[in-house]
This record gives C-alpha cells, sequence and structure tokens, in this order.
C-alpha cells in the first residue's frame, strides 16, 4: 500500500476546498435503487468508499453513466440481488444501507456483513431488529444474512440509540412500505436531511427531518430525481484544524457553519482565531490556545467523526483536556502513534482520554488505521518537527479525496510514496 511521506512545522497559507460528502453519498445512492427511473447525483466524493459502492450497485445490474467527473446519472430497472458482490459489499460499511433498498424492492434477498472502520463493535441488531418490526424476516448464517418479508408495514418504531444508519436504512425501507412510518429517537444529522431531500424529489412524503423524530407516509412508487450532493462538514472540520494548527492565513471554502456549530463554539472555546463567512471559515495565526472537555453527542452535537481531528489541536493548547466518545471503544486506538510522536495522553477507559499540552511532537513512522484516525495522524505531522512516515493510507483514501494534493497547494510538504 501507499504511505504519506510529511515534513512538517511548515507554514500553510491560501485556500482549500470542500468536497461532496461521504456519509451523504452513500445512503443517496442506495436511494436511487428504490425507483426504476433515471437519477442524478452530481457532486460525488472521488474516494474509495462511494466507488466501492459503485461498484456493488453494478454487481446488481444498475446503470451508471459517468457524466463528468462528480456528476453520475444512474438507472436501477434491471436489478438482481442474487448479482451483488459479496466481496465489495464486506469492505464498506455504508453497504449496510442496501438493507433498506433492497427489502423495499424485493421479497428475498442475501447480504454479507458490511465492513468498515476498526474503532469498535458496531453490531446492526439495530437496523435488522427495526426492519423486522416493519415485517421482514432475518436469518444470520455463518457468512451472509438470508432476508424475506411479504409486505412491508408501516410501524412507529423507537431506535435503542440515535443511530445515523439505523436512521436512514429504516427510511430507505419506509418509503415504499404500506402505511405510516415513525421512527423515534431518530438521528438527524445534515446527511441525514439530504438524504431526506433526495427521497422527497423521488416522491417520498416525509415529516420531520432535521428532527429526532421522523414520519414516512409510504408510497406505492417512486420516481427519478436529480440531485446535489452537500458539503462535507468533516472535511471541513478536518481542514479548519489543519490550519489552526500549521497554518498562517487558510481560507477553508464550501463549508456551512450551520452543520459545525458546536464545533465552531469548541474552536472558540480553545482560542482559535478564525472568522465565519457565508460559505467559509477563514483560520488565522492563534497566540494561545487553551485546554477544553469534548464529548462527541448526537446532532446538532460535537460530531464523532472529529473528535480525532482535534486531539493535535488539543496537544498544542494549556493545560489537561477530557475527550469523551460514549460510542464507539476503539476510537482512540491512534492515541499510542500520537504518543509515540511525543504527545502526553493519558488513556482513562477505552471512551475517554486526557490530553495534556502544550507538548512538542516529532516525526517517525505511525500507521493509520481508520479514516478519521488517519486524519488526526496527518494533521499531527503537519504541527511535528521532522519527518513523519503514515502508514496504511488506504484507509485515508476512503474518506478523503486526493488530500496530499489539497494541502500541497497550502503549502504542505506531504507526499504520497509507493511502497
Amino acid at each position: 500500500m501507499d504511505k504519506f511521506v510529511i515534513h512538517g512545522q511548515k507554514n500553510l497559507k491560501g485556500e482549500i476546498s470542500v468536497g461532496g460528502c461521504k456519509n451523504a453519498a452513500g445512503p443517496i445512492l442506495a436511494a436511487t435503487l428504490l425507483t426504476n427511473e433515471e437519477c442524478t447525483i452530481d457532486n460525488l466524493p472521488q474516494v474509495e468508499d462511494i466507488f466501492n459502492m459503485i461498484e456493488v450497485l453494478k454487481s446488481l445490474g444498475v446503470k451508471v453513466e459517468q457524466v463528468s467527473e462528480r456528476k453520475i446519472k444512474i438507472k436501477s430497472n434491471s436489478l438482481d440481488p442474487e448479482k451483488i458482490d459479496f466481496d465489495k459489499v464486506s469492505k464498506a460499511r455504508i453497504s449496510v444501507l442496501l438493507f433498506g433498498s433492497l427489502l423495499a424492492r424485493f421479497k428475498s434477498f442475501k447480504m454479507p456483513p458490511p465492513g468498515g472502520d476498526r474503532i469498535g463493535v458496531r453490531p446492526i441488531s439495530i437496523h435488522l431488529n427495526a426492519l423486522e418490526e416493519m415485517g421482514a424476516k432475518i436469518w444470520r448464517s455463518s457468512d451472509f444474512y438470508k432476508v424475506e418479508r411479504q409486505e412491508l408495514i408501516g410501524k412507529e418504531i423507537v431506535l435503542e440509540e440515535f443511530s445515523v444508519t439505523a436512521t436512514e436504512t429504516l427510511m430507505l425501507a419506509a418509503v415504499l412500505a404500506k402505511g405510516k412510518t415513525i421512527i423515534k429517537a431518530a438521528a438527524s444529522e445534515p446527511h441525514i436531511q439530504d438524504l431526506g431531500e433526495m427521497l422527497l424529489k423521488m416522491g417520498a412524503k416525509i415529516k420531520g427531518l432535521g428532527t429526532h423524530t421522523i414520519e414516512i407516509d409510504g408510497v406505492k412508487k417512486l420516481k427519478g430525481a436529480s440531485h446535489r450532493i452537500i458539503f462535507d462538514p468533516i472535511e471541513a472540520g478536518t481542514f479548519i484544524v489543519a490550519a489552526a494548527v500549521a497554518g498562517d492565513r487558510v481560507k477553508v471554502k464550501n463549508v456551512n457553519c450551520d452543520h459545525l456549530d458546536l464545533f465552531l463554539k469548541k474552536l472558540k472555546e480553545i482560542g482559535v482565531n478564525f472568522k465565519k463567512d457565508k460559505n467559509s471559515v477563514t483560520v488565522f495565526k492563534s497566540s494561545k490556545l487553551l485546554a477544553t472537555k469534548i464529548q462527541a453527542l448526537p446532532y446538532p452535537g460535537f460530531p464523532t467523526d472529529l473528535l480525532p481531528i482535534i486531539i493535535p489541536l488539543l496537544i498544542k493548547a494549556q493545560g489537561k483536556s477530557l475527550v469523551h466518545d460514549p460510542l464507539y471503544e476503539n476510537r482512540f486506538n491512534y492515541v499510542q502513534e500520537l504518543r509515540k510522536m511525543g504527545a502526553d495522553i493519558e488513556m482513562v477507559d477505552p471512551h475517554r482520554t486526557f490530553i495534556f499540552g502544550p507538548a512538542e511532537l516529532s516525526g517517525l513512522k505511525i500507521e493509520s488505521w481508520d479514516i478519521r484516525a488517519g486524519a488526526c495522524l496527518i494533521v499531527a505531522g503537519l504541527m511535528a518537527k521532522g519527518k513523519t512516515t503514515i502508514e496504511n493510507i488506504f484507509q485515508i483514501d476512503r474518506g478523503y479525496e486526493k488530500i496530499e494534493e489539497r494541502l500541497q497547494k497550502l503549502g504542505a510538504d506531504i507526499k504520497r510514496v509507493k511502497n
């Protein structure tokens, strides 16, 4: 696999643009399976998880026409779930969304367990239990799930946690179900709202987008639609933090600040010097950074995917910071890599960590374990003294498009090297 080689402590200057939201693109691609008519999807992020999802759809018989680099036309009038590529499904977590789409279209199919990041136990039992409440029967064998149903019936479903993918999976199944589905304790992230907007364009009847109770009246048929995917708030947060730890004056473009309310509030609390505009955030040098406490919370709270990204900033901050992720017990798998670089970090338990700052990082050879951990290590490498080599960067490519080329334009000394 390729690796990144970073020579740190370069002053970043200039402009960098945020791309399409990976976490919105996956469910929106899954939504195109709900109609026989053509759909047009624009602003697709050019990342491995989305390339893989498109290949999974093609294996099902979906026709995909590349209109431009980030725009495709997609038609699902010849679906055959028996042809699904098990290997590709097992490579990405977003494949779990196909349970909802395929269940809405077919009375039986088989699906392998979805793949994804190694950040802890991520059971799909919440998704499957909810689908069973609507009338599905699901059996698990050693290497696949068998799914059957007669009719999908709308129900009032209370999710056990604010699960993003469970909410999306239910939405995909419910739009063609018989009767009304009410999803309580629904997640409300921007990418869920974006999926809802796509489904509304297709003729779905949905109320409550952006809240924790979503009501869906099933319809008999959906039509084709054109949709432009929102810009990625997690990528925006990544570039903002990179600018805060290593930048002089960096403008991050294509940012919807409404999607990052608590994140930006925390940056202000830490002491990051930035200015919000309509569609951008400009980050300036900060004179003093202060420790803080951060806990991942359901939207509009602090996003769990930005917890790893903000750790390097807290390494530079004065005092003791506490970071808490109640959801994923392996979210902090990158902490050992940061310790090797010189960070003073103490793991309280699998969900909480103390960061003592300020500390100076020194570059060395480290490894990325998941998408956001990889982005965290890139940010750490940008602020570290000397050379940092990051292995296993396929994980980073799953969620960030040509991140090294975009950072190079800001003056970062980062190169992709073939192993």
